[in-house]
Order: C-alpha cells, then structure tokens, then sequence
C-alpha cells in the first residue's frame, strides 16, 4: 500500500469532530478504498481548550491555521470554518498557493471565490474539493460533474435548504403559520439563531449558483441569482396549494435555455403533487439535474448534519489520495463560459397570486381589471372566507395560465398602492 496521506484540519465544530470520527472509527476501510492510509498531523480552531467529544492529542496544534498551509506534513489542507471571506478565504489561498490539496465545505467561499481558487489550484496544479458544500452527504457534484458528464445538462433544481424544507413541510403536516414553526425549528436547532440567510434563500443560492457553473460550464456568477424567501408565506398558502394538487417548497432552478443565457432562481414554487420533490419532507435536500440522455437524475439526501458532511469531506479526500482530481469545475477555468443574464420577462409559466384584500364591493373586479389589461389570463380563483362578525381583508388567491412573466409583474405594478390592497401581493410560480 502506498504512503499515507497527511492531511491538517481547520474547524473543529460538529463537521471537524465528526471528520475526526470517521476517519478513527472507518479507518481500515477508507485505506482500502483510498489506496493508501489517510492520517492527520495538524488541526487548528478558536479555542484549543475546548472540550469537542474527540481525542486531539495525538495532532500537533496551530493557533494561526494558515500556518497549516506551510507545514511539511501536511498534504491535503481541510478548511471547515466557514465565511466567505477572512480566515477560511486566507487559509484556502495558502494552502493552494503551496501546492496542497484542498478540501473545503464551505459554500458561500466557493459561490464568491471559486474562480479565482480554482485558478490558483489550476496554476499550482493542486487538487481542490469541495463536495460537502452543496447538500451535505449528498453526492450531487460528483454526480453532475462526473457521472453525467457526458451529457448536456437543460436544467438543474431542487430543495438545497433543510431549514426552509423543515418550516415549509412542517407548515403542511400541522397547519401552523410560518413565525410559530420558525421558532421551534430554532429551539430544535433547524434554523439558526439569526435565520436570514436561510429564510431568504441565500444559503440555496450559493449552491445553486455552484451548480449551474458546475452543470453549464458557466462562470460563476452568484450576483446574478433572483432570491425570494419565504418568510411571507402563510398557512392559508399551504392550504390553498393543496386544494390545487401542489406543495409549496423553496426550490433553486438554474438553466441555459434562453439562447444560452443564464437564469438562477431561488424563490418559493408550487411544485405537483406528483413530483418526486413533492415529497421531500423535513431537513432533507435534493437535487435534480435533467441530461439529455441520462433523463431526470435525482440525488436526494441529508443536506448537513455532522455526519453526512462529515461523509462528503472523507470522500473528497479519497478522491485526492486515489488521484481522482478533476478541475475544480469539471473543466479548466480558461474554458468555462461567459454568459448573458435571462430577461425573466420573457419566460413562460404558470403562477400562483396571493392578494390581502379588504372585503368590500369593487375590489375582485379591481383585481381582475388589472389582469386583463397586462394580459394575465386567469386559471382559477380561491376566496378565504372569515366569519360574519370578522371584518378584517380576506385572502385571494389566483392560478393564471400559461404565460409571460411580465405580464404578472405588469399586472403587479398596476395595483401597486392600490387602497383595496392590506399589503403587497405574494407571487409563486408553479414548477412545470
């Protein structure tokens, strides 16, 4: 068998402990498949009193972890701190300025600076990995950059946030509004303390736009994914998407059909009930990448959680110990293409309108003038009722057919300060 490899790891939270554990309890058998035994010789982390559940005197210590980069045990750099910036940006650039492997999960680093990092890597010629930053234990960049690799790719989706598909599905299963299942997700440790980059799909859209460079062979361009969140989502949402045949789930779409331009979305859709989407409850992501051979491929998952990305960092590392290192984004930097934005104007779907009306005469056909004039077609309509003794707005909620976007953004603006409206209207696609 081969030298071992040595590796040095940045980040002790729950994904570093649970490296850790991986590799002491599967030691024997990740040496088969790697060829060669993996070791570590260096970790590094904010506080090196702390207690995190592993036995860490066998590792040498860095307080500074760039110092990793340099060290001449060292192989493989793993970078677990997260940010996209700062530490984990400086350690990243070290390490492959040394012309050592590089292992990372974190998303947000690679959405910002991927290029420029896999320049770097590509220019070192030092392996860079980075599975574990899009949907956890889920193999989906394997999957897309290698397994169907020998495919065009029209489209990639999916569910790439547990913290909105847990809210959204337990909004589903119990009826509960959005503010009260945010606050138990967050007491059960779905959602975090400061949940915004999850609510409002940032998090989604750094592995989205990961992905579609990934899928497309485009250049990276995270400034140019749309994000809408779901924070105004209601109950009564919920319920009328059932009454349709349809869930409601925070999805990430990315293609190249619009003559080669890029559209990136991250928002809240209706996806049919008889999806494969549909169906995906809880904290577990998905992915869905449609070759044109290979058809409709799913990888569904854990999306996070100790030891499924734990799972992802391993691999990766295998990966580099077997010599497996493809370009970081399956092909060399230099010819990943430049890409014009999508006009979302110009695409065709089907909607969903949610209007906070106040009941009185006058205001459905306010609505429905509005429509017409932008050329919306309208599908079908649900009218929430309140009792007798209630006179506070209703809900109203619209299907539109098939149909420009624009045409709805149009029919937005013209009743935008309408005084018939308690607050803005909500607007969802429907997932086709």
């Amino acid at each position: 068998m081969a030298e071992q490899l040595r590796i040095a790891l940045a980040g002790l939270g729950t994904v570093g402990a649970g490296v850790i554990r991986l590799l002491e309890e599967n030691g024997d058998t990740i040496a088969q498949r790697a060829g060669r035994p993996i070791a570590i010789s260096a970790v590094s982390a904010r506080d090196r009193t702390k207690d995190r559940g592993v036995d860490l005197s066998g590792y040498a210590w860095e307080d500074d972890m760039t110092r990793l980069a340099a060290r001449d045990d060292v192989d493989v750099v793993v970078e677990l701190v997260g940010g996209s910036d700062g530490p984990a940006l400086a350690l990243a650039r070290e390490a492959l300025g040394h012309g050592k492997g590089f292992v990372t999960a974190n998303k947000a680093m690679v959405a910002h600076h991927g290029l420029e990092l896999a320049e770097l890597a590509e220019q070192e010629d030092a392996p860079m990995r980075y599975e574990a930053a899009v949907a956890g234990g889920i193999p989906a960049i394997k999957g897309i950059g290698e397994g169907a690799a020998a495919n065009r790719i029209a489209r990639i989706y999916g569910i790439l946030n547990g913290t909105c598909n847990y809210i959204l599905s337990e909004m589903e299963s119990s009826g509960r509004d959005f503010g009260d299942v945010l606050s138990e997700a967050q007491v059960l440790g779905y959602a975090e303390a400061d949940p915004t980059f999850d609510i409002e799909g940032v998090d989604a859209a750094h592995k989205l736009a990961i992905l579609a460079a990934l899928g497309f062979g485009t250049r990276l361009d995270f400034a140019d994914v749309e994000m809408i969140g779901i924070s105004r989502i209601r109950a009564a949402d919920i319920a009328q998407a059932r009454a349709l045949g349809y869930v409601i789930r925070l999805i990430g779409l990315a293609d190249c059909e619009d003559g080669g331009r890029l559209f990136q979305r991250v928002a809240p859709y209706l996806v049919p009930a008889s999806h494969p989407l549909a169906g995906v409850s809880g904290a577990t992501n998905a992915v869905v990448a449609e070759g044109n051979f290979a058809g409709r491929l799913l990888f569904e998952g854990a999306g996070a959680g100790d030891g499924p990305t734990a799972s992802a960092v391993v691999a990766d590392i295998i990966d580099i110990a077997r010599g497996n290192t493809p370009p970081p984004f399956a092909v060399p930097v230099s010819a990943l293409r430049h890409t014009e934005s999508a006009d979302p104007a110009n695409r065709r779907n089907r909607a969903y309108l949610r209007f906070v009306v106040a009941d009185r005469p006058g205001v459905l056909a306010e609505i429905t003038a509005a429509m017409r004039d932008a050329g919306v077609s309208i599908e079908s309509m649900i009218q929430e009722g309140h009792p007798e003794d209630d006179e506070g707005p209703v809900l109203v909620g619209m299907v539109t057919h098939e149909g420009r976007e624009g045409t709805v953004t149009k029919a937005m603006d013209l009743l935008e300060g309408s005084p018939s409206l308690a607050e803005a209207p909500l607007v969802m696609r429907l997932l086709g």
